[in-house]
């Protein structure tokens, strides 16, 4: 039914890797005193969210790691005696225990490498891009979805894709009706949940001693679908589809971490009215108008998940 608009994907996946350029940031006032155990050695582990990706300043190549991320003004605040910072944009969840390969580039270690028994904090942000299958994970689920929007700008052709939208011929009513199938994005969040399940086990085993936390998703899209005509380039019906899918993401990480002896850091809450549709936008759109990578936080964007983990630390 895309198949047009899955010739756009190719050039729009580029798009989505770009980054603007650096500016100054000011660095983040400490908070209250968190728990002592926590204060010792802090490993940041995850993805492009946990890593910053576009929010200067970078480093690390293609992790597109920023010293403002969450993780950086998370040590800040805590004044932690260590700080290692091994997210990586791109990661998904097999990249937390084996190294991280683009095509036949190495591009990060495992971040579990960092881990060790004198650890006393990690942070992980992770399954994103598990919703998608290329390297750029969840890039090609955007890509797709903006490509769709092309050719079928008032319908719902991300939505049509992956949950197999069709018509079906009624006898009983005599009519036609788009109904859907089983949806993909669904069927690959539920396939994440053991593999992060046995990924929150090998944490703790690797650092028995630490405070692990799963750091959740922002607000990216909002609830109110129709806010967003006109202002990014996907259609009003995959917005909302889109906001859906986030929120199942979101509380399979919620269940998951509950389940192994993580705390799950809600940012989503904290976000709202800050999305990509707002007009003070702590996640970026399809053109940044700050510092950061399409579609990810910003530099606020990333202090609010900071405030979101220390609230977090302190509950």
């Amino acid at each position: 039914m895309l198949s047009p608009a899955r010739k756009l994907v190719p050039a729009l996946l580029g798009t989505l890797a770009l980054t603007a350029s650096l500016v100054a940031l000011a660095a983040p006032n400490a908070g209250a005193a968190a728990p002592a155990n926590v204060n010792g050695a802090y490993v940041a582990l995850g993805d492009s969210y946990a890593a910053g990706a576009g929010v200067p300043g970078q480093s690390d190549g293609l992790c597109l790691r920023s010293d403002h991320n969450y993780g950086h003004l998370v040590a800040a605040a805590l004044n932690s005696s260590s700080y290692t910072d091994v997210t990586c944009s791109a990661a998904k969840i097999k990249d937390i225990t084996s190294s991280q390969v683009d095509v036949i580039l190495k591009v990060n270690d495992p971040q579990i490498d960092a881990l060790s028994s004198g650890t006393r904090l990690v942070t992980l942000g992770i399954g994103g891009n598990d919703l998608g299958t290329s390297t750029l994970g969840i890039g090609d689920v955007i890509a797709t979805c903006i490509a769709g929007a092309v050719v079928n700008p008032f319908g719902t052709p991300c939505h049509d894709v992956y949950a197999d939208g069709h018509w079906v011929w009624s006898w009983s009513s005599f009519s036609w009706s788009w109904q859907y199938g089983e949806d993909t994005l669904v069927d690959r969040i539920d396939s994440a949940a053991p593999a992060l399940a046995a990924t929150l086990q090998q944490i703790h085993a690797k650092a028995p001693n630490a405070k692990v936390m799963l750091v959740g998703y922002p607000s990216v899209l909002p609830a109110d679908a129709s806010s967003c005509a006109g202002r990014q380039p996907v259609t009003v019906g995959d917005v909302a589809y889109l906001h859906g899918i986030l929120g199942q993401l979101n509380g399979m990480l919620a269940t998951t971490a509950a389940a192994n002896g993580a705390t799950y850091v809600d940012t989503a809450t904290p976000t709202q009215g800050h999305d990509v549709c707002s007009d003070d936008r702590w996640i970026e759109g399809a053109l940044p108008g700050s510092p950061a990578v399409p579609f990810h936080p910003n530099a606020t964007g990333e202090q609010a998940m900071a405030n979101a983990v220390l609230a977090a630390l302190h509950h």
